[in-house]
């Protein structure tokens, strides 16, 4: 009764049919007769029928000749049309020949073995929808290359991907088979998720294995854009783990170390015979291949991910207004919810820096944003700290800010820290330097300073008479000289630089408060480990700058047009330091370089956050034009 039911289904549905009939070279593959092949046994509705009446001798048989690895195209096609002419009968009884007709090699075949098999996927999940997370998890499976192993005396010499010319190919079927299989069963992306998930490969896999699995992820965005924001969770959260293993100093020493390497190879190879002519044929790929193992495979899914952002906010061309905005949303959730706390993270943060520079409007949205959290006291104060890093390091790092918006943030930060600094005075007590009590202000003030140091260039070179109006206008000599003293806290570095510009152009004058400071020991009442612990601290706010300079090369190639360096401020000396720094070194471009913490005392300092950006390049800067721009 149940069979001829669905039989007669199938009858009524004519449409649901013809989506599936696929003719290769003329023939209709549900019309024209089986294509005869090798096989023995007895059809598979008998041998089905057997089986369930005790006799599993041709069932056995059946299973055994669809593992064979010389298995032919014709036999697929043939065995795969008469699964689709009983697929009611195979239920959950019958899961192991499923499966077994899952792992069937299907791509890389002939076309009309993969529309055959597409057609049995299709008559497979609309009949027995309890094998839908097993077809799942094999179009998954196929979306990272094969491993090809080499093995010589029972010993592998050789694991690598599989390098098959077919890939597009084959990757482009698998998503054919998703997509259909959506289209039978709309509630396929409630178990895809979890299946990506688990099949993400290791970090430690190979840059090509990572790549091609992130690249599958994305494209998967494009028909299914409901879970798109859980994959670029997956995916950032993935590449979060990449970037904190591949710190900024391990990343440069490692880029160090293989140009000394090169230099003393050229050296000794000289003595020998002319290279010339090779040393420029490798010389590109020498450039854009990171040393670092990790920030290799970090660089090569970073460029995937930004040209994904690329393609989806630029359509043939011309820029997308609804499909940037829709993004823009899903990654400020990400960005909120696995970058912002992430305080040793050095590259993963310059997807939202590539998505702002598209469009002034959205580097807007995005600092309104970091202003929101780091003014909103129900928050923890450590989102709050980070919040006003980030303000302050796109201000200075990002190019395509114009002036008036860079002017319109530091009133606002001007505005607060002064209100701040008011409610303070207004309580009637002693304010101590407590950084774990007024954290928020510190890094706001250093917000202030960095942006200023990075900045003032653009404000004084058009009209240097408003932009000192404007830098006298902030009131910066009560901000440094109030009772909670910032100038105590901050890194001396910025401190020492914002003295320098400011006593050029006299604006503020904060050498005596420096060498008061200097002359004290600075109590810091604060520990990441917890307790009462009191040390020296050279970076008490453990500042992170999270727009210092992006080390990776490939994906680099998209900043590097969009990023303010650091002009060397030939014209203006820092405060000289006790230790009697001399001169500046050489191929260096940051003013934060020279600062080293005291190891003594210092607990929890991340060398990405503090120590690098004291070793990395940095930058200085000066943009141009408008602010509050609608999209």
């Amino acid at each position: 009764m149940v069979q001829s039911s669905v039989f007669q289904l199938n009858k009524q549905r004519p449409a649901l049919a013809a989506r599936w009939v696929m003719e290769i070279d003329g023939r209709d593959f549900l019309k024209t007769p089986s294509v005869k092949t090798v096989r023995f046994g007895g059809s598979v509705a008998e041998t089905l029928e057997k089986h369930k009446h005790g006799d599993s001798s041709d069932y056995e048989l059946l299973k055994h000749q669809l593992v064979d690895p010389e298995i032919k195209d014709a036999q697929i096609i043939n065995w795969l049309q008469e699964f689709r002419t009983c697929v009611t009968h195979l239920t959950k009884d019958h899961e192991q020949l499923i499966y077994t007709i899952l792992r069937l090699p299907w791509l890389g075949r002939s076309q009309a073995v993969v529309d055959e098999y597409l057609a049995f996927l299709g008559n497979l999940v609309s009949a027995q929808t309890v094998y839908l997370c097993a077809c799942l998890n094999m179009v998954v499976s196929h979306f990272t290359p094969k491993r090809v192993t080499i093995c010589e005396g029972g010993v592998d010499i050789s694991d690598s991907d599989d390098e098959d010319e077919n890939l597009p190919r084959n990757f482009d079927h698998c998503h054919q088979a998703l997509q259909l299989i959506i289209r039978y069963v709309p509630s396929t992306s409630r178990f895809l998720m979890p299946i990506l998930q688990e099949s993400f490969p290791f970090i430690q896999k190979s840059s090509r294995t990572l790549e091609c699995y992130v690249h599958n992820l994305l494209r998967i965005t494009v028909y299914i854009p409901s879970i798109r924001r859980d994959i670029l969770e997956l995916i950032i959260g993935k590449l979060l783990k990449l970037d904190v293993n591949a710190s900024r100093t391990h990343i440069e020493e490692a880029e160090e170390n293989r140009v000394q390497t090169q230099k003393a190879e050229e050296q000794s190879e000289e003595c020998l015979f002319d290279m010339d002519e090779d040393v420029s044929a490798d010389e590109p790929t020498r450039t854009t291949v990171m040393a670092h193992p990790v920030a290799e495979r970090l660089d090569t899914l970073m460029a995937v991910l930004m040209a994904y952002i690329k393609d989806i906010c630029y359509v043939d061309g011309s820029f997308h207004v609804e499909r940037t905005k829709e993004l823009y949303r899903d990654l400020l959730t990400v960005f909120d919810k696995l970058i912002l706390p992430t305080h040793a993270s050095c590259h993963v943060q310059y997807t939202l820096f590539y998505l702002c520079s598209f469009k002034p409007a959205l580097a807007e949205a995005f600092l309104d944003h970091l202003w929101k959290i780091l003014q909103n006291p129900s928050l923890p104060a450590v989102l709050r700290q980070a919040a006003a890093g980030y303000l302050g390091s796109f201000l200075a790092r990002a190019k395509f800010i114009p002036l008036s918006t860079v002017w319109a943030c530091l009133d606002l930060l001007i505005s607060w820290i002064h209100q701040y600094i008011d409610s303070q005075d207004s309580c009637g007590k002693q304010v101590c330097c407590d950084v774990s009590l007024h954290g928020p202000f510190y890094t706001s003030c250093q917000a202030v300073f960095y942006t200023i140091i990075f900045r003032h260039r653009a404000m004084l070179e058009a009209n240097m008479k408003k932009g000192l109006e404007y830098l006298q206008s902030l009131n910066l000599e009560r901000v440094v000289m109030c009772q909670l003293n910032p100038l105590r806290v901050c890194l001396p570095s910025i401190t020492n630089m914002f003295a320098a510009i400011t006593r050029k152009y006299q604006v503020v004058f904060c050498y005596t408060i420096i060498e008061r400071n200097n002359r004290c020991v600075l109590p810091v009442v604060r520990s990441s480990a917890g307790g009462d612990c009191v040390t020296t601290n050279t970076n008490p706010l453990d500042s992170f700058f999270p727009f210092d300079p992006y080390l990776l090369k490939r994906s680099g190639q998209l900043i590097e047009p969009l990023y303010q360096v650091w002009d060397d401020l030939l014209d203006t000396e820092p405060f000289p330091t006790k230790r009697g720094q001399q001169g500046s070194r050489e191929d260096e471009d940051d003013f934060l370089f020279g600062e080293t913490p005291q190891a003594e005392g210092i607990v929890g300092l991340t060398p990405n956050s503090y120590d690098s950006n004291f070793r990395s390049p940095s930058s200085l800067g000066s943009p141009p034009n408008s602010l509050q721009r609608p999209f």
